[in-house]
């Protein structure tokens, strides 16, 4: 089984820079912070499913584990502020449960494989919170609930604090997401390559899922939507179960995780390998509304700006092939038709959750173009961002935003009519903002002749060229 990036081994995942910087932030906002101050967050435990002995998948605390590095259910970890003192505590030994699932790791090797200064285990935690004046936590839960009297839930400004530190990451992070893009990298070629063995979209999630379990990414970042057709209209579109048949088109967003850390990728193609004249309009529409982006990625420009650039270059695009005309491209954009097309934002924030935290949204926004944008911020360096412009002929969001009369007049309904069957067009790529620019971490080709040749490549080699039992 893959055991991760070679950079990585020998060393541990940086818990302790990392409540530095939580600290540092924190203390910002507290500059009357007492002393005898500690934070406090506890992972996920086990949960069992209702009226069943089977428990359901462990997805881990995103702050306790950016905290401690720790996966292990039921643990928790301190923070004290002073003495700058990180404390995993870990859960008892349940006797019983060992002949199921073995021995849990003893303290002695959390102290060879964390990042912390002292590990106990639950017994001796009340000795330690009773010794701290305030103690923060994010929220009072089923995990922490017997301490809650000692604990104080959910200040703004500890989320602050926890929020502004993922926001950056640090050189151990960007190696676990650089790892998460080549898996991701990998099935999404073997998506591609295997048409002769993919005839509904479900074999689509089910290949890029295997691939990525062979490199031994055992949890995905987030549902994989996979969708042909005018399914691909649907933006989150998670059924991944009709039929390719009679279709020309695919859309696959999936991503790949590696140790909490995830990859988000969009990739469009053909189903035959050849492009349609309307598909490779569109597509490459969108690859322009990217590359024009990516351009500009770097420190201090504002995402907002980013955003809106992309809207003008589609805008360009239409007025290019008549899907839109009686108005400049000015006056189109002014009006906001163009988010009848591209109703999301640009992209997102990334690190351990897809869409990662940080980003400061405002979907109240009175302007439809910024509404659903996930990032209204200038960019930092060793910020992770998603640039993912799409194109979407989606009837409910075009009839929507057509009984606006100042919008319908700039969309030709007969030039229109031609592009429906393509669905929607998105691509995606996961980028690292560096000092000068960017880092692609995406490798997998975009380009459409190359995307064709290796669709071509899958069908000569047919379905016995594959191993597929059923």
């Amino acid at each position: 089984m893959n055991k991760g990036p070679k950079e990585l081994e020998g060393r541990k995942y940086p818990a302790r820079a990392h409540a530095l910087t939580v600290k540092n932030h924190f203390i910002q906002k507290k500059a009357d912070i007492s002393s005898r101050s500690a934070i406090f967050i506890s992972g996920e435990d086990l949960k069992l499913y209702p009226y069943c002995d089977q428990t359901a998948p462990l997805r881990q605390n995103r702050y306790f584990f950016y905290l401690s590095g720790c996966n292990i259910p039921g643990s928790h970890v301190l923070f004290d502020l002073d003495a700058e003192l990180l404390i995993l505590v870990l859960p008892e030994i349940d006797w019983d449960d060992v002949m199921w699932s073995g021995m849990p790791l003893s303290i002695e090797d959390a102290y060879k494989t964390f990042d912390v200064d002292k590990v106990i285990y639950l017994k001796d935690l009340q000795g330690f919170l009773s010794s701290f004046g305030k103690i923060y936590t994010t929220d009072i839960n089923d995990e922490n609930s017997k301490f809650g009297n000692l604990l104080t839930e959910k200040d703004p400004d500890l989320f602050w604090a926890l929020d502004e530190s993922r926001l950056i990451k640090d050189d151990y992070e960007l190696t676990l997401m650089r790892h998460a893009s080549k898996i991701s990298d990998n099935s999404h070629y073997a998506v591609m390559s295997a048409l002769p063995i993919e005839s509904d979209e479900g074999h689509i999630h089910a290949e890029f899922v295997y691939h990525s379990l062979r490199q031994g990414s055992k949890f995905q970042s987030y549902d994989p939507i996979c969708c042909s057709g005018p399914n691909c209209s649907t933006l989150h579109y998670v059924k991944n179960d009709d039929s390719m048949k009679n279709k020309h088109t695919v859309l696959i967003d999936a991503g790949a995780e590696w140790n909490n850390y995830a990859s988000d990728v969009t990739r469009c193609f053909p189903i035959n390998g050849d492009w349609t004249k309307e598909h490779l309009e569109i597509y490459n529409a969108v690859l322009d509304m990217q590359d024009q982006v990516m351009k500009k990625i770097k420190p201090e420009a504002h995402w907002d700006e980013l955003h809106l650039l992309a809207h003008r270059v589609l805008i360009k695009h239409f007025l290019s092939l008549g899907i839109f005309h009686n108005g400049t491209e000015n006056e189109i954009f002014e009006s906001g038709v163009s988010v009848s097309f591209f109703p999301h934002g640009l992209g997102h924030l990334l690190g351990m959750d897809t869409h990662d935290v940080g980003g400061h949204p405002n979907y109240d926004d009175p302007n439809p173009l910024l509404r659903y944008l996930r990032l209204r911020r200038v960019l930092k360096e060793n910020m992770v961002v998603t640039n993912e412009p799409g194109i979407y002929f989606s009837p409910y969001l075009v009839e929507l935003g057509l009984k606006d009369d100042n919008k319908a007049k700039y969309v030709n309904k007969d030039v229109l009519e031609k592009y429906w069957y393509v669905g929607g067009v998105r691509i995606e790529d996961d980028i690292l903002v560096t000092k000068d620019g960017y880092e692609n971490f995406t490798k997998i080709t975009s380009d459409p002749e190359e995307i064709s040749k290796i669709v071509k490549k899958g069908l000569e080699k047919g379905r016995d060229g594959f191993h597929n039992v059923v």
